[in-house]
């Protein structure tokens, strides 16, 4: 080995040495670091990791006991003792043993695990039923039996993706509407998607399911102790796949049935919003709030879009020509280019009212964009299809 090499060698060890000793004298390093699932809060979620322990367990004993024989081989029949390799074959006693073990194994770690994978799939005898929907990047959720509906949007402030301001304590993990469910009832998730495929998770839940377009998927819980429990996304579903967070707020029944009476009155008031007659101010107010939302993760906070994927606003023919086709490019959705729409239907996601402040807000006070125009609920109600 030539000596520059050697010297390679060293410097690689000697940077892998001190970064391992400045690991492990770093008390940040430690700061989210755990070696178990968070704690389960539903029965499937229990199982799960007693299931996981189980055959972790088993996975260790079978690592003790291969390597015990196989470094016990290599020391006391190494060749500078005098032992000389043996030549045989054809052991059918070994061989049974090696085959039968090994299957009886697979078997006890195969039971459970089916019956666990079964009751993950035993929707019946539910008490709620929850229609999750995936959209990018946000989460819908229906309560059929109640009728409420409602859209699940990601939280953290820009500035803090930016990195221009510091991280809250739960940046990128927090919501404007998290799903609420009572605690101690059997809930039915029936999981779909509306544009690619996207996966609803929550560790403590013991959830996980594709949400898939044109499939509705199945999947229970029954949370048994009150308290907010986060997760993500977990399919690769665009750009901002990390930036569709789940929240879940487990409250007492006595709780949610009061929250289930906010929101029918929040609906309502949504729904006469619709006719109401807005003041500029009032609408440009509350289009900052809903293109911040809905708007700003691919055409920017600013309204400078991304050159060359996303298109600006600012100083657009869009945002300063006719104020019925920036109507119905919201509701509709634009398509660009041999790849299609590009930028998707909003018509299904965003109340007359929302669209009037956001298209209001767009052309008044994004950017340079100064057109006065004001745009009314009623205008954009004539124009859905």
């Amino acid at each position: 080995m030539s000596m520059t090499l050697i010297k390679q060698f060293t410097g690689v060890v000697s940077r892998l040495i001190l970064g391992g000793c400045l690991w492990l004298t770093m008390p940040t390093a430690f700061a989210a670091y755990g070696l178990n699932f968070q704690k389960p809060v539903t029965p499937v979620a229990q199982r799960i990791l007693e299931l996981h322990n189980m055959i972790l367990i088993i996975c260790l004993i079978i690592f003790v006991i291969v390597f015990s024989f196989m470094f016990y081989s290599i020391y006391a029949h190494r060749k500078s003792r005098g032992y000389k390799a043996a030549k045989f074959h054809d052991n059918t006693f070994l061989e049974l043993v090696w085959t039968v073990i090994p299957f009886l194994i697979l078997v006890g770690m195969a039971v459970p695990s089916t019956a666990t994978l079964v009751d993950t799939y035993d929707t019946s005898k539910s008490d709620l039923t929850v229609k999750i929907t995936g959209y990018q990047w946000k989460w819908k959720y229906d309560y059929p039996d109640q009728d409420i509906s409602f859209f699940s949007t990601l939280a953290t402030p820009r500035d803090q993706i930016e990195n221009k301001a510091a991280k809250g304590e739960h940046y990128l993990l927090e919501v404007d509407n998290p799903i609420v469910l009572p605690v101690g009832k059997k809930v039915r998730f029936l999981v779909t998607a509306n544009d690619v495929i996207h996966a609803w998770w929550v560790p403590q839940l013991g959830v996980k399911k594709d949400a898939i377009p044109g499939f509705i998927n199945e999947i229970w819980a029954r949370v048994d102790e009150p308290g907010v429990y986060r997760g993500q996304c977990a399919e690769l579903c665009g750009q901002d796949h990390g930036f569709m967070p789940i929240v879940v707020n487990a409250v007492s029944p006595e709780d949610f049935t009061k929250w289930i009476a906010m929101q029918k009155d929040k609906a309502a008031a949504e729904s006469a919003g619709g006719n109401k007659t807005w003041t500029k101010e009032e609408l440009v107010e509350k289009g900052k709030k809903a293109y911040a939302s809905t708007c700003a993760a691919c055409h920017g906070p600013e309204g400078k879009g991304i050159p060359g994927v996303f298109p600006a606003i600012d100083g657009s023919k869009i945002a300063s020509g006719p104020a019925e086709e920036h109507i119905k490019t919201v509701l509709n959705g634009r398509a660009t280019g041999k790849f299609g729409a590009q930028m998707p239907p909003f018509a299904a996601q965003l109340s007359d009212t929302d669209v009037a402040a956001i298209v209001t807000f767009e052309r008044n006070a994004l950017g340079s964009n100064k057109t006065g125009d004001l745009i009314q609920p009623s205008q954009v109600k004539a124009l859905r299809k």
